[in-house]
Parts: structure tokens; sequence; C-alpha cells
């Protein structure tokens, strides 16, 4: 297994040699990116809402460069990692504090305890959902058209740009799967419910679309019944809730099939690829590259969020978990590798990964700007 873990760890450094000479040379592959999520994502936007669900506090980032932030992690997200692959020279700012940032780089959205639907996580507090964080981007896309002068230049700008969107877990974790506090399982099957969700997504989808968006990359769930505070939720000695993880599977087939009909429907100015997230954990679970799989690296509370103050593992690579819901660094790490630029061509990530998403995002927008020059005129 050491030798395992070795091995990914020389084949890394290769990939980061080869593909990411534009991070020192500061130029990124895309002029800017926009994030919408949860707390896998959030770098920030929750410090200052009326909500326990904060990460601003050691030990939180005790292996991020700028210590805690409100990245529910020791350190970068996958999110933060994919950006260094993409070659921006700083991290994406959180739209809670984006005055004296460079907006036209890109903003983060994310939320943690938020979803597609937008009382999820409520009971814990305020979060802002995915609605809501679709109409913070409508506030800075107005902002772009101001810098740059006019909607349809910023329109232009913005077709460069690459959307991630990585939400949905805490739509079953923190509302279906809470009975005590919402009335969502009384009033769908899991199988209504779970599309309904897709419906409401795809919606989102649209509207952010709409307003500029031509490159998604779309992340599924992951083993949300794996979580060490699901596990302990549920009282039982198994190492993973399955009704979880098959409510998470569905959903992730759905999506799938949701970009595929984005794929055929906007072919001609979009593109969108799917993550799947729970394909890839269940990989690198069989390859046993942690040594410890199933228990958070923290000391946690029973909110599962890490104790304020309390020393961690020291042997924080060897963990999945850093606290009982969230992933370490390592673990964010080997999927950022994937999604960025996977080995494999259906197995993570459909129908590409988020290099060559870029790289036909590229060649699109020449073929369109060819299309545009080359068409007869009036006189001819």
């Amino acid at each position: 297994m050491a030798c395992e873990t070795n091995t990914w760890l020389v084949m890394f450094f290769v990939f980061m040699a080869v593909n990411c000479m534009q991070c020192v040379l500061g130029v990124s592959q895309v002029p800017c990116l926009f994030i919408f999520g949860d707390s896998m994502s959030d770098s920030g936007n929750n410090n200052e809402l009326p909500t326990t669900t904060k990460s601003n506090y050691r030990p939180y980032g005790v292996d991020f460069p700028f210590g805690p932030t409100g990245r529910f992690t020791d350190g970068r997200t996958e999110i933060d990692i994919i950006t260094q692959f993409l070659g921006f020279e700083n991290f994406i700012p959180p739209f809670a504090n984006t005055g004296g940032s460079d907006i036209l780089k890109g903003v983060n959205y994310a939320s943690g305890g938020s979803g597609i639907r937008i009382e999820t996580g409520s009971h814990s507090g305020a979060a802002i959902s995915l609605g809501l964080q679709i109409a913070n981007h409508r506030v800075i896309v107005s902002e772009i058209a101001t810098r740059l002068g006019s909607p349809e230049l910023a329109r232009q700008y913005l077709e460069k740009c690459l959307y991630y969107v990585n939400i949905g877990s805490n739509d079953y974790m923190a509302n279906y799967f809470l009975p005590q506090f919402y009335p969502s399982s009384s009033m769908y099957s899991l199988e209504e419910y779970t599309q309904a969700l897709i419906t409401d997504l795809s919606l989102y989808l649209q509207a952010i679309q709409e307003v500029g968006a031509r490159k998604f990359a779309v992340a599924g769930l992951g083993l949300i019944g794996c979580t060490p505070g699901i596990v302990s939720s549920y009282g039982t000695n198994e190492s993973c809730v399955e009704e979880q993880n098959f409510a998470a599977f569905n959903f992730n087939n759905k999506l799938k099939v949701l970009v595929d009909q984005f794929n055929n429907g906007f072919a001609a100015i979009s593109k969108f690829i799917f993550m799947d997230t729970q394909a890839l954990a269940i990989h690198l679970r069989a390859k046993n590259y942690f040594l410890v799989p199933e228990t958070p690296c923290c000391q946690t509370s029973l909110s599962g969020l890490c104790i304020p103050g309390e020393m961690p593992c020291s042997n924080r690579n060897d963990y999945v978990f850093w606290d009982a819901f969230h992933t370490s660094e390592q673990w964010n790490l080997l999927n950022a590798v994937t999604n960025y630029n996977s080995t494999s061509t259906s197995a993570f990530t459909y129908p590409m990964d988020i290099k060559h998403l870029v790289d036909y995002g590229i060649k699109m927008e020449l073929k369109l700007n060819n299309d545009s020059t080359s068409q007869p005129t009036a006189t001819e």
C-alpha cells in the first residue's frame, strides 16, 4: 500500500511538471472561473452568516498558506487545486469578500450547508442556496458589464470562462434524510425527490447559461453515506449507510443524462462535463491509498465540525476525512488531478475532463469566430 501511494505521488509531480507550466508563467487557461457549490467549495462566504456551519477557526486551515479562511478542510479544497492547475496566480475570492479583488478573474459563491433547494441546511442557520448564488452572480455580471463598457462586451468575455458547479449532497444529508427538520421525505418518494432536484438543477444551469456561461464542469455526489457524521448518526456498525449512497448514485445517473441532453440541445454554444465523484471515491477506496479511510483527522463536536483549538492528527495525508463530513486536502488533491486531467476516458469524467473542456472551448470559439467572418455580406 505504501508503494502504491509513493507511486501515485511520483505520477502527481510528473503531472504537475508537464501540465502546469502556465502556473509558473502566470498565464491562466481561461480568463475567469466562477464557482457554485456547498462546503466542499466554500472559501469564506459563511464567515459572517448567522449559522453554526462555519470553519474560520483553527484547526481548519492548518495546512493552508493563509490559515483559517472559511474552507472546510485542513488546506486546499478540490476547486482550489483545480484553480492552480488552470494557471491562476491567486485563489478565486469568495463573493462575501470581493472588495478590492479582481472580479474579472472570477468569484466563488459556494456556501457551507447549502443545497439546490432553498430550505436545505436551514436547521443550522442561514445558507446561500444555489438560487441565491446565481442571484449573486447576476450582481457580479452587472459589475463586469460596467467595467468592460457594455453587457455585450461582458457576455463575450464571460463566454470564455469556466463555470464549476458542485452541489446537492446537503439536499439529502441536510434535508431529505432529516425528517425531524424537513418534510421532504413525507412529500416525495426518494425517486420523486431526486427527479425534482435534477429538474431544479437543470433550470439553474440554464439560468447561469443565460448570462454568458458556455463551459460547465458539473460534479456528481460522492459516497455521502460513508461520511463519519452520517455513519454515526445512524448508529450502525457498518462503514457506510447504503441508503444514502444509493440516493447519490441515482442522482448521479440522472445528472449524467442531463449533461447529455444539454450537450445535444446546446451543442452550438455550450459544453457540459460530468465528474463522477462517487465512482472515483469507490476507485480510490479500493486502491487503499489512505491508511485511515473512516475516521476524522480532527476532534469533532456533535455537529461534525472540528472542535475549536484542538490539535488535529499529525499524519493528515493518511486520512480521507478531515472532519466528520469534509475530506482532507490529500483526498481533494487526488480528485482534482483526476477531474482536471483524467487517465480514463469515461470512468470518472464524461465526456471529457476539465483540461479538454477548456481546450474544446478555445477551439469552439475559434470556429465561431471563423464562421462569423466568413459569412457573405449583403453586397457580395
